[in-house]
């Protein structure tokens, strides 16, 4: 596991809560950021802040020079051939509109069909809703199996040469499912489908390789891997970005602007309308080269120890049911359970008092939560600066919260 003195560079994590040690275990829905992200960030808006490209002063120079180095940071952590598939954008769910608005309004109409899965966040699944009232193309789901899987067969079977567009989640949020994204990749290129893949809970804990995946595009969210909020990367073959219209019009984005018609730039800045999240890419870059440092191998490996130990302690405890495979082969570091005669909300506050902050509710994920049977569920989820001792501190919590409710 990695060195637990990680924790200190973390400075939000010296803090007690309530009296107790804090115990961070909401990573899945935002993570905290280390010292050297907050550093570069600083360092950016204290020395050589300024709108890139526009300026022909050093200040502007330097600041282009820091956020397109950090365009080649993430296209590297990511596996990309080339920066320029790199885009920048405020995170996942914008992202995921880009392509659903940028390329499905222009590729889809009448008589075609957009599978989905039944473990995608909202942010998978509203884009294309909308998309699918806009152009008559038709919303159909695979399903799970009854140990939290994709079913892979069901999902294969619904792929004819109807489907144009397969979403998948590299990593579910819920469940911590991890699918078979090259697999189903490749079934959908064969029947002419292109694969948008969200990797926002997966790009923080495993290596990633957009090449080996085969996925068309492919989005993630700074603020779930160190980072800071507001930036996040939509990574595109670039044959498939030069299919796709800019989601939106302004500033930067063009190569020329008449006043009835518009040329756009090259890519990938026709997709960056406006000032772009300049500080949050040096930031973003940051967190990458942080987890480089300690290298995303053995992120994963952590990951799996941690969830492991925490499946084993959690399932030690009477009345509570975990969601999720047990396969750790198949599974990330999310755990989502509910525990006999205490609502989830309820465990929340509970656990708030002794330290120990985890997430409670649907997880922007409503079709999922109606599929398992639990509209609402508990969530753990782990990363670099946790360590066993935060498990052990959960578990203590769920047995005071089993305490002060009386159940067995």
């Amino acid at each position: 596991m990695i060195d637990p003195s990680v924790r200190d560079d973390f400075p939000i994590l010296s803090r007690t809560i309530r009296g107790k040690r804090l115990a961070f275990l909401d990573s899945a829905a935002s993570s905290q950021k280390p010292r050297q992200v907050l550093d570069a960030m600083d360092e950016l808006y204290r020395t050589k802040y300024a709108n890139v490209y526009r300026g022909a002063y050093l200040l502007s120079e330097e600041a282009t020079t820091a956020y397109e180095a950090a365009r080649a940071t993430a296209a590297e952590f990511i596996g990309a051939d080339t920066a320029t598939e790199v885009i920048f954008t405020r995170g996942t769910t914008t992202s995921l509109n880009m392509v659903a608005y940028g390329w499905g309004l222009e590729h889809l109409g009448e008589g075609d069909k957009i599978l989905l899965t039944m473990m995608e966040h909202h942010a998978n699944v509203v884009p294309w809703q909308l998309i699918s009232r806009h152009t008559g193309a038709e919303l159909v789901y695979a399903p799970i199996t009854d140990d939290y899987r994709l079913d892979v067969d069901a999902l294969y079977q619904l792929l004819d040469d109807s489907v144009k567009v397969v979403g998948v989640t590299a990593m579910s949020n819920v469940l911590g499912t991890i699918p078979p994204v090259a697999d189903i990749a490749a079934a959908a290129h064969q029947v002419g489908a292109l694969v948008v893949v969200d990797g926002a809970q997966l790009t923080p804990h495993e290596p990633v390789d957009v090449q080996a995946l085969g996925a068309d595009f492919y989005a993630f969210s700074g603020h779930k891997m160190l980072g800071p909020t507001g930036i996040g990367v939509l990574w595109g073959r670039m044959e498939r970005l030069e299919e796709m219209e800019p989601m939106e019009g302004g500033g930067e984005m063009i190569a020329d602007v008449q006043l009835h018609s518009s040329t756009w730039a090259p890519i990938p800045h026709r997709f960056e309308a406006g000032t772009p999240p300049i500080a949050e890419a040096v930031g973003l870059a940051a967190a990458m080269n942080y987890l480089s440092a300690i290298g995303m191998d053995q992120v994963a490996k952590h990951d799996a120890a941690l969830t492991e130990y925490a499946l084993g302690a959690l399932s030690n405890i009477g009345g509570l049911h975990i969601y999720g495979p047990d396969d750790m082969q198949h599974r990330g570091g999310v755990v989502s359970f509910t525990v006999d005669g205490i609502h989830p909300h309820d465990l929340a506050t509970i656990l708030d008092g002794d330290g120990v902050a985890i997430r409670a509710g649907h997880h922007c994920a409503r079709p999922l939560a109606r599929t398992i049977g639990a509209s609402s569920t508990a969530r753990a989820s782990f990363y670099v600066y946790n360590t066993t001792e935060d498990v052990d501190q959960l578990v203590d919590g769920l047995h005071h919260a089993k305490e002060l409710f009386g159940v067995a």
